[in-house]
Parts: structure tokens; C-alpha cells; sequence
């Protein structure tokens, strides 16, 4: 059963990699095809906006859900050991994302369709009611099967899977994702023909003498890729702060992106076609054309600073075309921006003359695969889906020279990848660590006990001795009439006073009451509730929203018996 699946899901992967690719350059080819290459065009400031406008519309009155960030929801879905997707991530990322690329947005198809691969997958397997690792298997079958199908990378797809999606590899796994992956490739190059992505001849191979600079490059491109992680992550956060106001995130976004795409053509879309005039390129007449339809057109002694100010900028238009309302992936970017620096790494080195000369075409293919690496923390991906996509194996030890470079570069500053530390900084990423682990499994909101009894401040101690003997807890929270938490009461420490009925009368709440020892908000991570626990000691503590109003409040109690529970089920797998 679980063979036959993965069968069904590579070639339904494969067509929805074909869908998108069709949408995507049926509607390029539509708005550009008569757009002059000698100077600049105006609808390029119209087109990108109407594309998020109409994408956002989209989302917002047709699928009504979420559907950014697709790599990373696969990851949060496999790493919660849930891998369940909702069915509509089978189709509404493909439409979403092909009107935002088609329409000059500078994201990537590549998420997009490793979402709804890996939806498929879950669809299918859920139809099916199979177990949930069998489940997560299918997902991951989706997942590689994207990839596969969309480059035609059969090794690449399924390392990707490994790598990124943290798939625990063994032969009863290895076997479903291969066929997934050959199954994806086969069908691709049945709909689109047997030419790589990508136009890459090697006329230099590689030779002992540029190794310093292949290890400069790689460490070049980890700054690149952190640079990209570090940018693309503040400009999320600029745009999440717009989130109640979405026109004024459009217009925001929208006139960014424009702006970009007017004075940089090469931004428009996924930009692959003008990495390929680097790889097919030999001279600064082929690479200057590469300006066509910008400012810069005809003007070959600013090749150079156009290669850099394309590459600096990209990450700004893709977080504005996402951060706007748009539908895409950071894969893309990635290997737009690292193409982009190969060449301009190479160029600048040989225009300096520093005594060995490196050929650009194939610097181009290992800045691809160095920046890849460093913002995916995926150095074997970026390997083989370089080496794989063009045919370049004779590139290998380079390519792996470079890749290492970059991955221990950016691993200094940033111990996770742009999919894992979206998840991270959240406290939903699922790691190895066990411990860590069962944290991030366990939620607030599933410990929270909201069935709680609390007293006002000008309570008589009399009568508060009357509500304790109610209550079922040590706990008695002290509240105003607008339900602020002002402090509780610790009957552990009113025992030596408690029965003194003389007193009763003498004492009001607010005389008895202490703070707590530590306050909770909502959405903290569990690690940081298990900390306070720790520090303070305590049994109960007040679980409170950001006005101080309280929510419920968590029991040491409850919550150490379902973190045994949690760690239990994990060691049992």
C-alpha cells in the first residue's frame, strides 16, 4: 500500500509542479512579452502590486487560511509527529503562488509546491487511515517528490527530505521516497521535455590551484546567507506589525517591490532565466544583457555594480512581496542570490587580476549551492541539487569545498536554518533532545487549569476561611472587579493563624494576601514555564494576559504528569 502511494503521490507532485510552471510563465508571458529591452518600462511598477492584490483576495475569500511559509509548516507538522496538513494546501498554494510570481513576484515556486506535495501526501494517507508514521512517510514522500519534480533531481529530493525535514532514514523509509522522487522526475521530463532547468556546459573543470578561492567563496557566502536570514527575518517582523491593517501593508510592500523591479528587471519573478545568461554567458556583451529593460541597459561598464545592487536587494523584495499579502518561498531567493554573488565574486576576483583565473560560470553554480546551504544549514542538498541540475559532477569536490565553507560560517552565528528558526523563535521546534522535545510537544493552553475559585481584597479573613474550605487547591487568587490579579493567598503559610477565630474579624484578604512567586504570561514557551517552576518552587502559579487579568493557572502538579507522559511516548517510538 504504502509504495503504490508514494507512486500516486510523485506523479500528482510532478503535476502540480507543471501547473505552476505553466501558470507562472503563461502570465509573465502575457503581461512582458512586448516590453522593450533598451530601456526601462512603467507597468513594471503596476503589474507586481495588481499580482499581490489579486493574491491576497484570493487567500482571503477563497481558501480563508494561512498559507505562507510552507516549508516550515511541513517541518512544524513532521516534527510535532502530527503530518497532518489541511487538504486545500493541495491546490491553493499552486494558484496563490503562480499569480504572485506570474505578476513579477520576487519569491520562489519551490515552498509552494513542497507544501503541496507534502499535503498531498498527508490527504492521501489520512483517506487511507494509516497510522501516524506511515503518515509522516507519505509527507515526506510529497516533500522529496516536489523537489524531484520541479528540478528533476531524483538525489536532491530525497536528501532534501533528510536534511531539511529531519526524516529519520531506514530501508523501510528510503525505499517509498526514492519512488516518489524517480516518479516525480520521469513525469516532469514527460510534460516538460529532458532540458535541465538550468543551461550549464563545463568548459573549465576544476583545478587544484583556485582551491583558496573555492573556500573564500564558501565562507563569503555564509555572510551572504546570514545576511539573508538576519534581513528577511527583520522585515517580517516590519510587516507582522501591519498585520491589522492589510492595505497599508499592500501599499507598503507593494510600492517596495515595484520600485525594485522598475530600476532592477531582474528581480521580476524567480529569475532563473537571468542566472542562466551567466551560465551560458562568455563575454560582457552575453552577461550585460542581463540589464535589458532597466536603466542600466547598454551600459556594460556597470555590470558589476548592477550584479551587486541586484543582490543586496533581492531579500528586500522578497520579504516585501510575502510581507504584502503575496504567496511564496525563500528556496528561490536563495539560489538567486547565491548565482548572483558567484558571479559577481568571480568577476570582481579575475577584473583584479589575482593571479589565477576562475571561470564565472562555474563560480555562479557554487555560489548557488554556498548560499543555499547557509540559509537551509543543507550542505548535501545544495551538493546535489547543483551537481544534479546541471550536470556538473565533474564540479563535486568544489562544490563541497564551498558548501562546508558557507554551512560552518553561518553555523557560527546561527545554529538554524530559515525554515527551523521561524519555529524556534516560537518554541515549536522539535529537535533530537528529548527533553527539549517533550517542551515543545506540550502547550500552555493544555495545561492551564481555568476552574478556579478567588477572593475580592476587602474580604473579612472570617469569611475567606469559608472559601478556602470550598476550594479544592492551596491556590486562592485575589482579584479586583476587573479580575486583575492583585497577589493570592498561600494557605500553607495562614496555618499557624487559620483557626483562630478572635482574629477573624481584625483581617481583611488584603492583609493576608503575598505576590506570587512568579507570574505566567500566555504565550510563553513551556522551557521558560519549566524554569520558573524551578526557580521559585512553587506549586501553583497565576497564569495572567498582557493586562494583567488572570487566565487560569498552572499546577507543578499537571504538568510534571504530562511531560512523563510526553517523554514516555517519545521513548516508545
Amino acid at each position: 500500500m504504502t509504495l503504490i502511494l508514494s507512486f500516486v503521490i510523485g506523479f500528482l507532485a510532478s503535476v502540480a509542479a507543471y501547473i505552476l510552471h505553466s501558470i507562472t510563465h503563461e502570465i509573465r508571458h502575457l503581461l512582458t512579452a512586448n516590453f522593450s529591452e533598451d530601456s526601462f518600462n512603467w507597468l513594471y511598477l503596476l503589474f507586481p502590486v495588481i499580482g499581490i492584490y489579486l493574491t491576497s483576495l484570493f487567500i482571503k475569500y477563497v481558501v480563508r487560511d494561512n498559507i505562507s511559509h510552507g516549508i516550515t509548516r511541513v517541518l512544524y507538522a513532521m516534527s510535532t509527529k502530527r503530518a497532518r496538513l489541511k487538504a486545500h494546501n493541495c491546490w491553493s498554494s499552486v494558484i496563490a503562488s503562480g499569480i504572485t510570481i506570474g505578476f513579477g513576484g520576487s519569491v520562489g515556486a519551490e515552498a509552494p509546491i513542497v507544501l503541496t506535495g507534502s499535503a498531498i501526501g498527508s490527504t492521501l494517507g489520512q483517506l487511507c487511515k494509516l497510522d501516524n508514521k506511515t503518515l509522516m512517510l507519505l509527507v515526506g514522500c510529497g516533500a522529496s517528490a516536489a523537489i524531484a519534480g520541479i528540478f528533476k533531481t531524483p538525489i536532491a529530493g530525497l536528501v532534501f527530505t533528510l536534511e531539511i525535514l529531519m526524516v529519520d532514514l531506514n530501508m523501510a523509509s528510503l525505499l517509498p521516497i526514492l519512488i516518489s522522487c524517480v516518479t516525480a522526475t520521469l513525469f516532469s521530463y514527460v510534460f516538460v521535455g529532458t532540458e535541465s532547468l538550468f543551461d550549464f556546459t563545463l568548459n573549465n573543470p576544476w583545478e587544484m590551484n583556485r582551491t583558496p578561492a573555492c573556500i573564500l567563496l564558501g565562507i563569503c557566502c555564509g555572510f551572504v546567507g546570514l545576511y539573508f536570514m538576519r534581513a528577511m527575518s527583520s522585515c517580517e517582523g516590519m510587516f507582522a506589525k501591519m498585520s491589522n491593517r492589510p492595505y497599508l501593508k499592500l501599499a507598503c510592500g507593494g510600492l517596495l517591490l515595484s520600485s525594485l523591479i522598475f530600476f532592477f528587471p531582474s528581480l521580476y519573478g524567480e529569475g532563473y532565466s537571468d542566472i542562466n545568461i551567466f551560465l551560458s554567458g562568455n563575454t560582457a556583451a552575453d552577461w550585460g544583457t542581463i540589464m535589458n529593460g532597466s536603466l542600466f541597459a547598454g551600459h556594460s561598464n556597470l555590470l558589476l555594480l548592477y550584479v551587486g545592487i541586484v543582490c543586496f536587494t533581492k531579500v528586500f523584495a522578497t520579504s516585501a512581496t510575502n510581507g504584502s499579502g503575496g504567496c511564496g518561498g525563500t528556496f528561490a531567493p536563495s539560489l538567486f542570490i547565491g548565482g548572483f554573488f558567484g558571479f559577481f565574486f568571480s568577476h570582481l576576483w579575475n577584473t583584479e587580476q589575482f593571479g589565477v583565473y576562475i571561470p564565472e560560470k562555474n563560480f555562479t553554480l557554487m555560489g548557488m549551492a554556498g548560499v543555499m546551504t547557509a540559509v537551509m544549514h543543507a550542505p548535501l542538498t545544495g551538493i546535489f541539487l547543483i551537481a544534479e541540475l546541471t550536470g556538473g559532477y565533474q564540479l563535486f569536490i568544489p562544490l563541497m569545498i564551498v558548501c562546508i565553507s558557507a554551512y560552518l560560517t553561518t553555523n557560527i552565528f546561527e545554529t538554524h536554518s530559515i525554515y527551523a528558526l521561524r519555529l524556534a523563535r516560537e518554541g515549536k521546534l522539535l529537535t533530537h533532545h528529548t527533553d527539549q522535545a517533550a517542551l515543545t510537544l506540550m502547550s500552555m493552553h493544555s495545561v492551564i487549569e481555568k476552574d478556579y475559585s478567588y477572593v475580592g481584597p476587602d474580604l473579612p479573613m472570617g469569611k475567606l476561611v469559608n472559601a478556602i474550605s470550598r476550594s479544592h487547591t492551596n491556590f486562592l487568587p485575589v482579584l479586583d472587579q476587573d479580575k486583575t490579579l492583585l497577589g493570592i493567598i498561600d494557605v500553607a503559610q495562614l496555618r499557624h493563624i487559620i483557626f483562630r477565630t478572635e482574629l477573624y474579624q481584625k483581617f481583611t484578604v488584603r492583609q493576608l494576601m503575598v505576590e506570587p512567586a512568579a507570574t505566567l504570561h500566555e504565550h510563553e514557551a513551556m522551557t521558560d514555564v519549566m524554569k520558573q517552576f524551578d526557580a521559585t518552587d512553587a506549586q501553583q502559579l497565576p497564569v495572567v494576559d498582557n493586562d494583567e487579568k488572570l487566565i487560569g493557572y498552572i499546577s507543578r502538579m499537571r504538568m510534571y504528569s504530562m511531560y512523563r507522559k510526553i517523554i514516555t511516548d517519545l521513548s516508545a517510538e
